[in-house]
């Protein structure tokens, strides 16, 4: 046996491919030549049915064949009684004994012929006796078999009669005639009760077959064997149907049969299964095969089950369903999923239903039964997710069908994003009707929520339909209450509204926003006409009061929409370009800006953003010109567009003339202009640009209007470059080139800065921002022929008064002239400083000189100069050979002079004090044998300087005579008391011989030099 026997082949609605199929005969006859009847169930005439019962199972009445009748001696043996046929069988032993010696004994006329007669008879008796008794248990198995088909329902068979016959027949059951029959009769029932093919089980075939086993009084290891012979059987079908060109349902009811032979044998015999049935060791199944027919027959089972439970489950219904499933070995796990699948198809039928009537195409249906058959088919669905919700709470729930609890379609027909939708309609509905009246009820809420978990809709998804539909209904019940009056007529607005919120749970702030979409659809009728009348202002606020708008609000919708309509009147205005702004584009201008009720303050902000990108298309223009000429002239239109058209645009937007409206900033220039007026005066350019009498008559025009600028629109250095670009081209004037190369340049009279001036306003310049520029240039021009004047540094008389001419000429005022020549000088100085400390030239006297004279050497020389200037000066002093070290001026005050850190000082000075001590007292010894007294004296001295700096212990040398020679020499130069005592202290010179030697005086210092010559 393989395990193809527990693998379904593959079919339309169970796919399960063979793991070892194998082609096979079997004659099938046993199996399928069966007719069914009803098996009689005795009940109580007051019970109930119990729609989780199934129907019994039907039986052929000819399953165990027919009657069968007695032969030979057999109808005698069944006659007689077993101790009559006992008797009997001795009479005939001892009558054939006798017969044999009577016979023997008269033909014999011999007593051995006799007694060989009378045995040869009683054998021939016994033989017949033996015959006559063997067949008894044949004939209780005739008898049991008769008994049994008898039966019109084999439940009527009865243990008792059974024990019956074998009591009549005097037989065991044990008897292998008695007991082949009882398993036949066991074998032939369990066939006819197990269903055929793919057909499922009824649920009652474990009972019918347990009580019928129980009847026939059958061993559970004879039964068990049945079993397994029901599989052989199974077995040879398997192979005789096993072609893979066959018939795939052909194929695959012998294996769906034996999974069911599999399942009801493990329920029969329960435990004792485990060893009673080797399908694993006769069939060749594995033990997992054999747990997949359990669950697989267990679900089929269970599904059957069920069928019987509806929308209208009970306590009952689901204590049975629990008690459905540990009959059927169904694990808690796939019972719960069955439960919940079961009752999302419940669901699923009616959400399927409420779906097919809302995309009816035929209206008629809709419109004569409305949106109510949809409401009602999704009132079914919340009715039995909370009878189910409630059913979980139960006190008994434990004693329930696992899986009782909220309904989810995820994982089912409608679980997926193309169904999404279709859920969202059902949605839609669903508030739609819930807000019909008018008004959401905390009823409704609680349904649509457990309609969200139920469709498994986002909150996002679940909010925005609501919105939506609250939006309707919010917008319906405020039309109503303005067409009836009684928001009007309410002595509270705002609370009015609120209230009509809270009835819909609508949030006042969506409900703001509707008011003030009303308000804005109403100013654009309004508006259409261009202009707002007075009876428009007053419809206007009419609405707002009632709609509770803020002014804020207001004043927003009417920038916005009225704005709009501005804008286009300004840009209209502003494309007609400097010839075309007339008196008819002015007195369209006019209307917009006191017709349609802007504040001043809107109206301009309109037309400075239409204008100001103008604007930045000629600063465009003028950056992407050629040359610096090219650029000014595009400014120079930019400046005119200003003064003919955005001057004439504010003066109507302000209802003022052209005249009065440049006036005024002409004045606050002339007023601010004043403050500074020395610097000014100082600077011709600037002089230029103030507004004279004489200049703007010939103009014949006054200056442009300053309010709109591009300050906010280009940087400051953008802006100022432009304001210097023109700067130059008023000074520099227009070069036209003629022939042969040569160039005539044109001189600008004053008026081009008049025009510099507009252009200094258009661009959103300060005063100080004006006079920063004109000064940089002067400043620029000055240095470049200042630094050709002091092109050494020196700064001489005749250097002096050429740069107050030049100072002069360029118009630069005399501090700023002062600060580029001391900046040139400074620069030029700090080179020859830093070359100075370079070579060495430069000691701290001379800085110190520096300093005094007001010198920054800090900026001039880096901070390792300085080092290198105050390590120079330190080893100058430990060299100098005078033996002199001032603590106070080397740590303190020429680290203060070079600006330099006083402790990284202290340890220069320690170091070279160390290096230079050793160093000393080797050069002063060399001195000594080149016989150079004032160089040893130096060299001592120094020796002394190093050792005031950083304290030293007495010195060693190899030739102590050396040493006393130095001390005698220093003796001979007059020193201080305190020096010579040092000195001795340093050389490790006794008091003894330190008087010695000045006893001695220069005749020790003769024989010491020529002994060491001779050396």
């Amino acid at each position: 046996m393989n395990s193809s026997l527990l693998t379904a082949p593959p079919s339309s609605q169970h796919s399960s491919p063979f793991l070892n199929p194998t082609p096979f005969r079997f004659s099938t006859t046993s199996l399928t030549e069966r007719r069914r009847y009803r098996i009689s169930v005795v009940r109580s005439s007051s019970a109930t049915p119990d729609p989780l019962t199934p129907p019994p199972p039907s039986v052929a009445p000819d399953v165990f064949g027919g009657r069968r009748e007695l032969t030979g001696v057999q109808p005698l043996v069944d006659s007689l009684p077993p101790p009559l046929r006992l008797a009997g069988s001795a009479l005939i032993v001892a009558g054939a004994i006798a017969a044999g010696y009577g016979l023997g004994f008269r033909f014999g006329k011999s007593q051995n012929i006799a007694l060989g007669g009378a045995v040869a008879f009683g054998a021939a008796g016994g033989a017949a006796a033996y015959a006559l008794n063997a067949c008894v248990p044949e004939v209780a198995a005739v008898s049991l078999h008769n008994y049994v088909v008898g039966c019109d329902d084999p439940g009527a068979v009865k243990k008792e009669d059974i024990e019956e016959i074998a009591k009549k027949y005097g037989v065991s059951k044990q008897d292998e005639a008695f007991n082949a029959e009882l398993c036949d009769l066991y074998c032939r029932f369990v066939t006819s009760v197990l269903p055929l093919g793919s057909e499922d089980l009824k649920g009652d075939e474990v009972d019918t077959i347990i009580k019928f086993k129980s009847s026939l009084g059958i061993d559970d290891p004879d039964a068990a064997a049945m079993h397994m012979e029901i599989g052989r059987r199974i077995f040879r079908q398997r192979l005789e149907t096993g072609d893979r060109d066959g018939d795939i349902e052909q194929r695959r009811s012998p294996v769906q049969a034996f999974q069911k032979l599999v399942y009801v044998s493990t329920l029969v015999f329960g435990e004792a299964s485990k060893f009673l049935l080797p399908w694993k060791r006769v069939f060749k199944v594995t033990d997992a095969q054999v747990e997949v027919a359990v669950r697989d027959n267990a679900q089929r089972l269970y599904a059957f089950k069920l069928k019987s439970v509806g929308r209208d489950v009970d306590v009952d219904q689901l204590v049975s369903l629990r008690e459905a499933q540990l009959s059927c070995l169904l694990s808690d796990e796939l019972a719960e999923d069955m439960f919940k699948e079961h009752t999302r198809k419940l669901v699923e039928e009616n959400i399927s239903t409420a779906l097919s009537i809302l995309k009816s195409r035929t209206r008629a249906v809709l419109f004569s039964r409305g949106a109510t058959p949809v409401v009602e088919e999704l009132n079914k669905v919340l009715a039995f997710n909370y009878l189910l919700i409630s059913l979980k709470s139960h006190p008994d729930a434990d004693r329930f069908a696992r899986g009782v609890g909220p309904i989810s379609l995820i994982g089912g027909e409608y679980d997926g994003d193309r169904k999404m939708d279709d859920l969202k309609l059902l949605y839609r509905a669903y508030v739609a009707d819930s807000l019909s009246s008018g008004r959401m009820e905390e009823n409704k809420l609680a349904a649509l929520n457990q309609l969200k978990n139920i469709f498994g809709l986002g909150k996002r998804e679940t909010e925005a339909i609501m919105l939506e539909g609250t939006i309707k209904a919010y917008r319906k019940r405020l039309a109503q209450s303005v067409s009836s009056g009684d928001l009007e007529a309410a002595d509270s607005k705002a609370a009015f509204l609120q209230n009509l919120c809270e009835e819909l749970h609508f949030d006042p702030k969506k409900a703001s926003e509707i008011h003030e979409e009303i308000y804005r659809q109403k100013l654009q009728q309004c508006v259409a006409d261009g202009e707002l009348n007075e009876e428009d202002v007053a419809i206007l606020l009419r609405l707002r009061v009632m709609l509770c708008i803020p002014q804020q609000i207001v004043e927003a919708a009417h920038a916005d929409i009225c704005g709009s309509l501005f804008e286009k009147v300004v840009k209209d205005a502003i494309a007609s370009g400097i010839d075309g702004y007339d008196d008819d584009v002015k007195k369209s201008v006019r209307k917009a800006a006191h017709g349609l009720r802007l504040t001043r303050e809107a109206a301009m902000s309109i037309a400075s953003s239409a204008v100001r990108k103008i604007f930045v298309n000629y600063v465009k223009r003028s950056r992407a010109a050629g040359n610096r000429i090219e650029a000014a002239k595009e400014l120079k239109k930019l400046i005119a567009f200003n003064s003919l058209v955005v001057t004439e645009l504010v003066a109507d937007i302000k209802g003022e003339s052209s005249d009065a409206a440049s006036e005024e900033p002409i004045k606050e220039e002339e007023a601010q202009i004043e403050d500074d007026d020395d610097e000014w005066d100082s600077l011709e350019t600037l002089r230029k640009i103030k507004p004279r009498e004489d200049l703007t008559s010939k103009l014949g025009r006054r200056g442009g209007q300053t309010e709109i600028t591009l300050k906010d629109d280009l940087p400051e250095r953008d802006r100022t470059d432009l304001y210097k670009t023109y700067l130059l081209y008023c000074l520099t004037g227009e070069v036209t080139k003629i022939p042969f190369g040569a160039q005539i340049t044109t001189k600008k009279d004053d008026s081009e800065y008049l025009l510099l001036n507009q252009l200094g306003g258009i661009l959103g310049l300060t005063d100080k921002e004006i006079v920063e520029v004109h000064r940089s240039l002067a400043e620029q021009a000055f240095r470049q022929q200042a630094e050709v004047i002091l092109a050494d540094g020196q700064l001489t008389k005749a250097r002096i008064e050429q740069l107050n001419e030049v100072q002069k000429q360029v118009g630069l005022p005399p501090q700023y002239a002062q600060k580029v020549i001391k900046n040139i000088t400074t620069t030029k100085m700090a080179a020859a400083i830093e070359s100075a400390v370079s070579q060495g030239r430069l000691n701290i006297k001379q800085i110190r000189e520096l300093k005094e004279a007001s010198v920054d050497l800090d900026s001039m020389l880096s901070e390792s100069l300085r080092e290198n200037v105050f390590k120079k000066t330190v080893d100058e002093m430990f060299s100098s050979g005078t033996g002199e070290f001032d603590g106070e001026e080397v740590y303190e005050k020429i680290p203060l002079d070079l600006n330099i850190n006083a402790e990284k000082a202290k340890g220069v000075v320690h170091e070279l004090a160390r290096t230079r001590l050793s160093n000393s007292l080797i050069q002063a010894v060399s001195l000594l044998r080149q016989r150079n007294r004032s160089g040893v004296v130096s060299s001592l001295n120094d020796l002394l300087a190093c050792d005031k700096a950083v304290p030293s212990e007495p010195l060693s040398w190899e030739v102590p005579e050396e040493l006393a020679d130095l001390f005698a020499i220093y003796t001979k130069s007059d020193p201080a008391p305190e020096k010579l005592s040092r000195l001795q202290y340093l050389l490790g010179i006794s008091d003894s011989t330190a008087a010695m030697l000045r006893e001695m005086g220069d005749k020790v210092l003769q024989i010491g030099a020529e002994e060491e010559f001779v050396f």
